[in-house]
């Protein structure tokens, strides 16, 4: 198929014209630019293909744009390809060590960053303009469509994550078992091995995990998210994080799962979090060194921790120090550790309220106008902005909490009741140009075009779809038209944006992340079902070229998932031209009916072959 050929839907006659006109302009326009893409060299056998960037340069014919030139030639990593390119018309495969390719957390190049603090497990993404590798990532040999939830909360197909490793390693713990050509999940962990249900009736013999306060979570060192996973019967939302480190694939297992997961580690920089984000963070042997570099790390938990927040830690010291009350070898050094622990959290203010193997549990006050006096307070952040957090360096302080009287404080309210309700940012006039009757048509909106959505796609009542990701989610409406289905959404808001509108995100009830599609994102190939981008083409037109954000997106979908692109008609020809080099077969559907506001969007589904 000729990359230049447009599939046109059919219109109604009075809008055949006011359609047609654009669309035959730019088509045209496209026929008589477009050249040969992609070029293979055989002078050499022994060196790769040099692959150059497409011709149908997003910036052609778009208005008030600052590029002008599509960038040089980026080769190949050196490893020959498997097969010849048939057709010069479209993107060729990446070579099959690609398979699980991971661009901003490589392992091949992780070894050149230092190794304090962790950094080395940090996002290190490739040069924009040098390294970055133009061919679609492949699926591994034998993957097979993902059991569907929940029955995927206990199953995996081996050949989908095919790493033995983790469930070597972990044998005695029941993270993960291989059986046949399956994995199975009991529901074990380092800290619950004989399941997470008896460690989990620990912690809601102290906290009211069922009455819809304890909403969003966030897990450190989540291992493959059962404790996420369990959370779910309590309507819990759990954010789990966990670096690629020598467990491999513990994350790309939560996410075959269909549980809400993303690489991530305590380092140098802050979580990709905003303030008051969560209202229980969680550590399980979490290999955390909390006491380290004066509280450093535990400061960074105290701000994306909500004001009256919970935070709930087994694992050293506090279990090791338990079994140990008994055996004088070890109890003085871990009574060290354990106090030294304490005197972290009266410097935070914080309240322990309960210890109770395997977990101790602390509670962060709702203000610290009473702990302004107390001896090593950190003193607050300057920074006036506790929200940003997109490469930005933890810092050693506390960040501000309201200064109020109890009797004043504002409680958000429990769940499923705060997802409708207007947020405490948009109250208060903190989100510019946002007011509640914009929130309130905000949500009404996007649960129309989510109806839209489903009448050419057909998603919403066979459980066809359960990771989505939403790159540009604004307030959470897609989101929150999507909760009563068996669906999570990973809501990102691009880190530039303005104004910063993840904050109404988790106040919301929902979780996300910042996010700059310049770069790849902190997930495994193949964890996607569906991929939703209202406007993020003509938001990046400035910044990168959109064929390396398609290309991402390719590498993030499930190989049988959809994607659903909202913009303006114009780019979306320029987005489905590419899209159809990457063997999509997308169709647009334009704008019927202003007042419904269905919008012109871009459809692909690659589950219609």
């Amino acid at each position: 198929m000729n990359p230049s050929q447009q599939h046109l839907p059919k219109l109604c006659p009075k809008r055949l014209f006011f359609f047609f006109t654009p669309v035959l302009f730019f088509s045209l326009y496209y026929i008589f630019t477009t050249v040969k893409t992609i070029t293979i060299s055989s002078q050499d056998p022994h060196h790769p293909p040099q692959l150059q960037v497409p011709s149908i340069s997003h910036y052609a014919s778009l208005p008030e744009t600052s590029k002008n030139q599509s960038p040089s030639p980026l080769l190949l990593p050196p490893t020959p390809p498997s097969t010849s390119l048939s057709s010069s018309s479209y993107f060729p495969l990446c070579p099959k060590n690609f398979t699980n390719y991971l661009p901003c957390h490589d392992p091949s190049t992780a070894r050149q960053y230092s190794i304090e603090r962790h950094y080395r497990r940090e996002r290190h993404c490739p040069d924009i303009a040098q390294e970055k590798f133009r061919c679609l990532v492949p699926k591994p040999t034998g993957y097979k469509t993902p059991f569907p939830w929940p029955e995927s909360r206990k199953y995996a197909w081996f050949k989908n994550v095919p790493f033995k490793r983790l469930a070597e390693l972990k044998k005695t713990q029941n993270w993960v078992r291989l059986e046949g050509d399956r994995f199975v999940f009991p529901g074990g962990g380092t800290s619950f091995p004989s399941g997470v249900k008896d460690y989990v009736d620990v912690i809601l013999s102290v906290l009211p995990l069922a009455s819809g306060s304890i909403r969003t979570v966030l897990d450190i060192g989540c291992g493959v998210a059962s404790f996420g996973a369990f959370l779910l019967n309590y309507n819990i939302l759990t954010m789990s994080i966990a670096p690629r480190d020598i467990h491999e694939a513990q994350v790309q297992f939560a996410l075959e799962r269909g549980l809400p997961a993303m690489l991530g580690v305590l380092s140098t920089y802050k979580l990709p979090y905003p303030s008051r984000s969560f209202d229980m963070v969680h550590c399980s042997r979490c290999l955390v060194n909390w006491t380290a570099y004066d509280g450093l790390y535990l400061m960074e938990v105290d701000r994306v921790l909500r004001p009256d927040g919970y935070w709930v830690l087994s694992g050293p010291p506090v279990a090791s120090r338990v079994k140990s009350k008994n055996q004088k070898r070890d109890s003085k050094e871990l009574q060290n550790q354990m106090e030294q622990l304490n005197d972290v959290f009266r410097r935070l203010c914080w309240e322990k309220i309960a210890e109770s193997y395997p977990v101790v549990i602390w509670r962060k006050p709702f203000n610290i106008l009473q702990c302004r006096q107390r001896l090593k307070f950190p003193g607050f952040c300057s920074s006036s902005d506790p929200d940003a957090a997109w490469y930005k360096e933890m810092e050693p302080c506390i960040t501000p909490l309201p200064d109020v009287n109890d009797t004043h404080k504002t409680v958000l309210r429990n769940w499923p009741e705060r997802l409708n309700h207007a947020p405490r940012l948009i109250k208060t006039g903190s989100i510019q140009g946002k007011t509640i009757a914009s929130f309130k048509a905000d949500t009404n909106l996007w649960q129309r075009r989510v109806l839209y959505y489903d009448t050419k796609l057909k998603f919403l009542s066979n459980g066809k779809y359960r990771n989505i990701i939403d790159m540009n989610a604004g307030l959470g409406g897609f989101a929150a038209a999507l909760n009563k289905y068996p669906i999570w959404v990973m809501n990102v808001v691009p880190f530039d944006l303005k104004p910063n509108t993840l904050g109404v995100v988790y106040d919301r009830g929902l979780i996300g992340t910042y996010m700059n599609w310049c770069e790849a994102f902190s997930t495994y190939s193949r964890t996607y079902d569906l991929i939703h981008a209202n406007g993020v083409f003509s938001l990046y037109l400035d910044k990168c070229d959109i064929v390396d954000i398609l290309l991402e997106m390719q590498r993030i979908l499930r190989p049988e998932g959809a994607v659903i692109i909202r913009d303006r008609l114009d780019v979306l020809i320029k987005v489905k031209a590419i899209t159809n080099q990457m063997r999509w077969n997308g169709t647009i559907y334009p704008e019927e009916n202003s007042g419904f506001d269905h919008g012109t969007i871009l459809i692909v589904d690659n589950s219609v072959k």
